[in-house]
């Protein structure tokens, strides 16, 4: 990404979080905008105290600036890490005024200056890390990271980069596009860029969270096998309804890697999808077929007790690549895929907005499979 375009992505955020001038009240052919000093709610992190200690406040909305958009949010999602943000845990902490969520789906309301690629009406999308719209992974992009370094979406109005944004294809609602957000965009890395799924290839991935469900959807679409493990013999059985091939309760059999391959005819796996981290990553790799590909994108099962054994990965011809979400082109691809496939992201349970602290403390349970949601009007 060229440095002309990441300023122009940065200012159009600085401008968002900042009070805009009178002249920024109008819209583009010169009228003051009637979203100008409306009142709207959102949602706060607050004190950094877990999900009790979000707040929800009222604000006076401001007119988009040059470049920018206004959407009434209809539909967000939430992933593991927004646990770790309202608690202080993720990166630095954010300020107590931050809005949280990096996935949702809205409609747009208004647009600044110079915005031609979508209009009032349009049904839209952005991937969450708003800078990386295209090409290889770069650290800054945390610098505008929706829902963690840069308000998120939820909240009744969110004001976005235009460039940013990806109108919804038909077949999908503002509830599927939520739910594919960061962890649709993160299975669609593992599987697809790093991964290149084929028709045929037998995929292994861990637990039934959102990443691990959408996983499943994603590879039967392209009419892979899937391998999945739970703890949860319900959600071994809810995850043999969406598709998979194989399930492992790792409870009853802690050599789950063995029976994997049992499983499999006795053949390993091609693509990992490894959202536990390097406390499984040794199991992992010892189910892996040679040549295959390891995505590694979690840590939810903490530190190893001892390292993991790498040596299937010299003797295999293993590929092991860390995986940090995706990109906009990425996301596009997800969704134009679903949409045309008829794939609709697999949803746990649907919060109304003003009941977002219980989306939390639900998700802080564990208990669901794939993705909650949180919408309004949708």
């Amino acid at each position: 990404m060229s440095h002309t375009r990441r300023d122009t992505i940065a200012g159009a955020l600085s401008l968002a979080a900042a009070s805009l001038a009178s002249e920024r009240a109008t819209a583009g052919n010169g009228e003051r905008s009637p979203w100008q000093g409306r009142r709207y709610r959102r949602w706060e992190i607050g004190p950094l105290a877990g999900p009790r200690g979000l707040r929800l406040v009222e604000r006076r909305a401001q007119a988009p600036g040059p470049g920018q958009v206004l959407v009434e949010m209809r539909a967000a999602a939430l992933n593991h890490r927004d646990l770790m943000i309202v608690a202080g845990r993720y990166g630095r902490p954010q300020p107590p005024e931050r809005v949280p969520l990096s996935d949702g789906a809205g409609v747009v309301v208004a647009v600044g200056p110079g915005v031609t690629d979508v209009a009032v009406g349009d049904r839209v999308t952005a991937p969450h890390f708003l800078e990386w719209l295209d090409g290889d992974y770069d650290p800054a992009i945390f610098a505008a990271d929706l829902g963690n370094t840069a308000d998120g979406w939820l909240s009744e109005l969110v004001t976005l980069p235009a460039q940013s944004l990806l109108t919804l294809p038909d077949g999908l609602d503002f509830s599927d596009a939520a739910a594919l957000g960061a962890a649709g965009i993160t299975a669609w890395t593992v599987l697809v860029n790093l991964g290149r799924i084929k028709a045929g290839d037998t995929v292994l991935t861990l637990g039934t969270g959102g990443v691990s469900i959408l996983a499943l959807q994603i590879a039967k679409m392209f009419g892979a096998k899937v391998a999945i493990t739970s703890s949860s013999n319900d959600k071994l059985d809810l995850a043999r309804r969406l598709g998979a091939d194989i399930t492992v309760n790792y409870r009853e059999r802690p050599d789950w890697e063995v029976a994997v391959r049992e499983a499999n005819d006795g053949h390993g796996v091609d693509i990992v999808v490894e959202t536990v981290g390097v406390a499984t990553l040794g199991r992992s790799l010892a189910c892996c077929a040679p040549n295959a590909r390891i995505g590694l994108l979690g840590a939810l099962g903490g530190q190893a007790q001892e390292p993991p054994d790498l040596m299937p990965m010299l003797l295999g011809n293993l590929l092991l690549k860390g995986i940090t979400s995706g990109s906009r082109r990425m996301f596009a691809d997800l969704l134009r895929a679903c949409g045309l496939n008829g794939v609709k992201p697999h949803i746990d349970r649907r919060f109304d907005f003003d009941e977002a602290r219980a989306a939390w403390e639900y998700l802080a349970g564990g208990g669901h499979v794939g993705k909650l949601i949180v919408s309004r009007g949708a």
